[in-house]
């Protein structure tokens, strides 16, 4: 498998988590109206900790005027944040309850000249990690066209067989059954089977 091909895995997951609907736009007025409420505060009491008008802050909340930027450092003051933490959509406070189950062997395919990868955990978007497992086909570094790197983390455990884990700036490992590695990915990297029969590795790199 050459460089190009290597990478085209990560990248075809990238691409493929780019095109669910992009996130709304944040409505101020409703965030900042989450962020008193977080605070149990009424709007009087908001509006006197941050030196507003009670009138001015129930327009803001209620899309009926946009805050100059004073008023909006006034509003970041009283709710105890930053100005950019006004515009930053919160995170989920429960949880998500997202789960894929693959079966053995049901993954989506795709197959190189040097690794056989197994897509998991395929039907779930805007994954923030790539699962795959991977049969290792290749037998030396010159299979490869070159090292093989892209953005990110990645971890390695061994299932089934001996590999070498060899990497731009480490002395090459031997990686036998429940070894594991992890490491930055924009590092060279390549791994090869030496064993007789091929060797199975657990893939996970960070998609973020």
């Amino acid at each position: 498998m050459n460089k190009a091909k290597d990478t085209s895995l990560i990248h075809l997951a990238r691409e493929n988590e780019s095109a669910v609907e992009p996130a709304r736009p944040l409505d101020l007025g409703a965030r900042v109206r989450d962020l008193r409420k977080a605070h149990k505060w009424t709007l009087e009491q908001a509006a006197k900790q941050a030196g507003l008008a009670r009138s001015t802050l129930s327009k803001i909340e209620n899309g009926q005027m946009s805050p100059t930027y004073d008023a909006l450092k006034k509003l970041a003051l009283g709710l105890e944040i930053s100005v950019p933490q006004l515009f930053t959509p919160p995170r989920a406070a429960q949880v998500g309850g997202r789960m894929a189950v693959t079966e053995s062997g049901a993954g989506a395919a795709h197959a190189t000249t040097t690794y056989e990868h197994e897509i998991l955990a395929g039907a779930l978007t805007r994954k923030q990690m790539l699962p795959y497992r991977a049969r290792i086909r290749a037998r030396s570094f010159e299979e490869f066209d070159g090292w093989v790197r892209h953005d990110g983390e990645e971890f390695l455990y061994v299932l089934t067989g001996e590999i070498r884990l060899i990497t731009e700036f480490y002395e090459p490992v031997t990686m036998r059954r429940g070894d594991s590695a992890y490491y930055d990915a924009s590092m060279g990297h390549n791994v090869i089977s030496t064993s007789q029969d091929d060797a199975m590795i657990l893939w996970v790199t960070s998609l973020g």
